[in-house]
């Protein structure tokens, strides 16, 4: 990020993060969430929170044809 966005809160998250790109609808978000607790454990890694975000907003995901979700794992 270059610049604060007007409006909107910034968040920075600090330690260690496991990431994966998942493709398909967010009613699949369970299963995602699962994977990154597996991906965590076969790097011998504590699963700790999981989060998700879309990388596109809603119209340019009609433009590009798919919308990336992004799952982090936070590890210990």
């Amino acid at each position: 990020m270059t610049r604060p966005v007007p409006g909107e809160e910034t968040t920075t998250l600090s330690g260690d993060f496991l990431t994966k790109v998942f493709q398909g609808p967010y009613s699949q978000a369970r299963d995602w969430h699962e994977e990154m607790q597996r991906i965590a454990l076969a790097r011998h890694r504590e699963p700790r929170d999981v989060y998700f975000f879309y990388t596109t907003c809603p119209k340019c995901a009609k433009v590009y044809g798919r919308n990336y979700v992004i799952g982090v794992v936070a590890v210990a």
